[in-house]
């Protein structure tokens, strides 16, 4: 794919270790731009994220099979979104879902795209689907509500409208998450543009007609509302539950489909090993710990490492905050520390997942085979 055209657009700056290198990471006043994004006066470069399509008349059922969402009756133009996870229930692609009546679009973060298309490839077998990478054809670009003119692709006469399913629980979904939670005011959505209409969004930015923010500005967002993304909160050990993604990408009591197993059983009787938290950091130093970046805890006069940062952010309310993965055996009153090589900071837990994550069945726990119990018991 050719260089965005926003790249071009005057203060534009790219990042060379931004998640999302390939578009402006901002335009030179990150904190100004969220505050206009997030009050629906922005448009966010999204082209470098990847489209892809499966058409077919088998395309939902399909996907219903293999996806850990329901989509066997997903309306044309409403929005959803699935993990595909692995044998032993880890998340190995993540997708927002819709469909226009004749083809099924996922939005996929561009690291794994060309994984997943091989992998549906491979599990096609005798339907009637066909899976194609269409990001050379179509670009997504990101906003918050709906009040901006950005004329969507309608191939089918459906515009391809991703409206974020992250401010409430889904039918099936499970909320792990206690206190009020950020995501109920998140209004995001992807807009699929055809490639070739990018220079004339861009020349509209350039004239004043509409407003943008960088990249950056949209991770922050995302980072206070608490939603995870694949490329940054996920890895090869994740599963749905350390992330409360229940909320929104898991139906709880659909049809069989790979990593079922594990997701019941996590739920209904046992706990995820890790848990996803907001860390609110000590700004002092004025730095930004990178994806992977160390979490602490003190263990009696030493510290133990205890997990990872996955998106650190300025927002412009909060100040420096960060999603991290951390040990579900860590005290959630604990004061934990972050590492930047060198570089301390402090860093207070703000709970998403609580510890006491999963366990949803109740199962009363039986004495050990042999065990004396007092009597009337």
């Amino acid at each position: 794919m050719s260089s965005s055209p926003f790249l071009s657009l005057p203060a534009a700056i790219e990042l060379p270790d931004a998640v999302d290198s390939g578009v402006p990471s901002h335009y030179g006043s990150p904190n100004i731009e969220q505050r206009t994004l997030e009050r629906g006066q922005a448009i966010v470069d999204l082209s470098t994220r990847a489209v892809v399509s499966i058409t077919g008349p088998d395309r939902r059922s399909w996907v219903n099979s293999l996806a850990s969402q329901s989509v066997d009756d997903l309306a044309p133009g409403v929005s959803t979104e699935a993990l595909f996870l692995g044998p032993q229930g880890r998340i190995e692609h993540a997708v927002g879902i819709v469909d226009d009546g004749d083809t099924l679009w996922l939005l996929v973060d561009p690291t794994t795209v060309d994984d997943l298309v091989a992998w549906l490839e491979r599990m096609v077998f005798m339907l009637r689907v066909d899976v194609a990478d269409r990001s050379p054809e179509y670009a997504r670009i990101g906003m918050v509500g709906a009040d901006l003119d950005i004329e969507a692709a309608a191939p089918a006469g459906i515009p391809l409208i991703w409206d974020d399913p992250w401010a409430s629980v889904l039918p099936g979904g499970w909320q792990y998450a206690a206190a009020e939670h950020p995501g109920a005011d998140w209004r995001w959505r992807e807009v699929l543009v055809p490639r070739e209409s990018l220079p004339q969004l861009a020349a509209r930015v350039r004239s004043g007609e509409l407003r943008v923010a960088g990249s950056l500005a949209a991770e922050a967002l995302r980072v206070a509302a608490w939603r995870p993304r694949q490329a940054m909160e996920a890895d090869e050990r994740s599963i749905p539950h350390e992330l409360d993604w229940l909320r929104t990408a898991v139906h709880l009591h659909k049809g069989c489909y790979r990593g079922q197993e594990t997701v019941a059983k996590v739920h209904n009787l046992g706990h995820p090993p890790r848990r996803l938290v907001l860390l609110h950091l000590d700004g002092s130093e004025s730095v930004m710990p990178p994806h992977g970046a160390t979490v602490l805890a003190p263990k009696g006069d030493d510290e133990r490492e205890v997990g990872h940062v996955t998106t650190a952010a300025m927002h412009h309310e909060l100040g420096p905050v960060a999603l991290a993965l951390i040990k579900r055996a860590v005290p959630e009153e604990l004061d934990l520390v972050v590492l930047d090589g060198e570089t301390r900071i402090a860093a207070a837990q703000e709970i998403i997942v609580p510890s006491g994550a999963g366990a949803t069945a109740g199962v009363p726990r039986l004495p050990r085979l042999g065990a004396r119990t007092r009597p009337g018991r």
